[in-house]
């Protein structure tokens, strides 16, 4: 008996394998099942007409218009916008290296300057469109200006961080030894700042690309953006679908593209380095520069305004301004587009927020979940936001429904990324817990999920609430109505009435900065057990 249990052994160990080998084959089938069952629902519904072939269009068709476009117009337009993009990541890099090497190694420079500087950034990208509109038209200066204000900003203030606050203890170390500033530089100040100077720049990307196609879908005549924009108003959405896959596809090939440099530059172990200090409490005069050249700006500004140096309505007063704020907001006009804006960010918000924190919390709780459901959703955010501006328009018209569901999109991913990662990386301990404690669902979550991940879910909350608001003005700026700052900024643009479009800037920024101010407040009265 021994002698046959010894030869039939090497005959079984084969069929081992094979059982072995179909669960593995069907975990690596799992995150197809979403993707090929909404493409067998898009069939069926092309097939049976349930929608029109104009609102939703064949796979067939689509894939034809791939191959029709491949061989035409798709890639001069995509090598447009890159080539777009490639010269304003080149300036707006070079610029924030710059502007932030310069603030973190000069503390009476930061100072100065940026306070100045974070009030101006307050004010987001998709604002400054109307004002740059008027200045530069619609060429591509205009593309370029706005590229370079979306890139400067997270690449000043991450290098500003890494040149500033990392390694203190290195930096004392300099210090005692006397290093000569050459040394300094090469040796301490580059590879200390280099880390921090990468994550600057793969924000940055992702928020030129972003803004880039905002623009082209306002004011352009070539890019990826505008061939979305004809495809839409001919009804082309065959043409708009390949559009959105070649966007969320070049979205991919970028991210990974700045992750491996990324891990090619920075190979040395970096996050437990840095230490971000928080800013000094200044004394007498200091108290006073960071006003300086706010005031010397505005000084600067009226003074050319009554000097004429350039044309009154290219360029108004800052009295006009605040005169223009002030009636606005008396005779109700800038009140009442505030109010509309605001109520589509806050029901977008809920809207958006409301799924993203429950899948957040699904695909965080269940690794089956994360398996289906992740590898789609990672998919769709890789596609630019505005990106599903046409596709939107036409399935939901230009109504309020429309700008809900837009500024609902802008709100999930933040909240639905930062709830994922805060419950997929709690303790393995309280999974115990709650198996020994014999705790239901929702108790797990009242008691120890939520709890724990509090921090990361708020700090997604805070981004949430400032995408809503992003996602409010763009859906204003795409889908005209007759009201909201956004529309409004857009209506004074085309009359040239510049001290409404400046006076909706400064509430637009106050109101951006006032929604990271209650996202901070939130965020830390709700986990201040961790302070304690």
């Amino acid at each position: 008996m021994a002698r046959v249990s010894l030869l039939t052994l090497p005959l079984a160990a084969p069929s081992l394998k094979k059982k072995r080998r179909w669960p593995n084959l069907g975990q690596r089938l799992l995150p197809w099942l979403l993707p090929f069952s909404l493409f067998v629902l898009w069939w069926l519904a092309s097939r049976n007409h349930w929608m029109s072939e104009q609102i939703l269009p064949a796979p067939s068709l689509v894939w034809s218009s791939a191959v029709e476009l491949a061989q035409g117009e798709l890639g001069s337009h995509l090598w447009i916008s890159l080539k777009r993009l490639f010269w304003g990541l080149l300036a707006g890099i070079s610029v924030g290296a710059v502007l932030g090497a310069g603030l973190g190694f000069s503390r009476r420079l930061e100072r100065l300057v940026f306070p100045t500087f974070a009030g101006l950034a307050q004010v987001p990208t998709l604002a400054w469109i109307p004002l740059l509109m008027v200045f530069f038209g619609i060429g591509e200066m205009l593309k370029l200006v706005v590229l370079i204000k979306a890139i400067v900003v997270p690449v000043t203030l991450h290098t500003l961080v890494g040149v500033r606050d990392a390694q203190p203890k290195l930096r004392e170390a300099a210090a005692v030894l006397r290093l000569p500033p050459r040394l300094l530089i090469r040796r301490l100040v580059l590879p200390a700042a280099l880390p921090a100077f990468m994550a600057g720049v793969r924000l940055a990307l992702s928020a030129g690309w972003m803004s880039l196609l905002a623009v082209e879908l306002l004011a352009s005549s070539e890019g990826i953006g505008y061939l979305m924009v004809w495809a839409r108003q001919l009804f082309m959405l065959d043409i708009v679908f390949v559009c959105i896959v070649v966007i969320g596809v070049t979205g991919v090939v970028m991210d990974r593209g700045i992750g491996w440099l990324d891990k090619k530059l920075v190979h040395w172990p970096h996050p437990a380095t840095a230490e971000i200090r928080r800013a000094p409490r200044y004394q007498g005069w200091q108290r006073l520069q960071p006003w300086l050249l706010p005031l010397v700006l505005l000084a600067v500004w009226q003074w050319a305004v009554d000097q004429h140096w350039v044309d009154a309505n290219i360029l108004v007063s800052p009295w006009a301004v605040v005169k223009a704020i002030w009636s606005g907001l008396l005779d109700g006009t800038l009140s009442s587009g505030m109010a509309l804006s605001l109520g589509r960010a806050l029901g977008g918000l809920l809207l958006g927020g409301s799924l993203g924190l429950a899948l957040g919390l699904l695909l965080g709780l269940s690794r089956t979940s994360e398996r289906v459901l992740g590898p789609t959703l990672s998919a769709f955010r890789q596609i630019a936001i505005f990106a599903w501006v046409p596709l939107l328009t036409a399935w939901f018209g230009l109504g309020e429904l429309a700008k809900w569901v837009f500024v609902g999109l802008a709100a999930f991913f933040p909240l639905f990324i930062a709830t994922q990662r805060s419950v997929a990386n709690l303790s393995p301990l309280l999974n115990e817990a709650a198996q020994v404690l014999r705790l239901s669902l929702v108790q797990r979550l009242r008691r120890l999920v939520i709890p724990g991940a509090a921090p990361g879910i708020f700090a997604g909350l805070r981004l949430s609430l400032i995408y809503a608001w992003l996602g409010t003005i763009g859906a204003e700026y795409f889908m005209p109505s007759n009201g909201g700052i956004g529309s409004q900024m857009i209506g004074a643009q085309q009359l040239l009435r510049m001290d409404l479009i400046m006076a909706g800037m400064v509430l637009v920024g106050l109101t951006g900065a006032l929604f990271n101010l209650i996202g901070q407040r939130l965020e830390i009265r709700v986990t201040r057990w961790r302070h304690a």
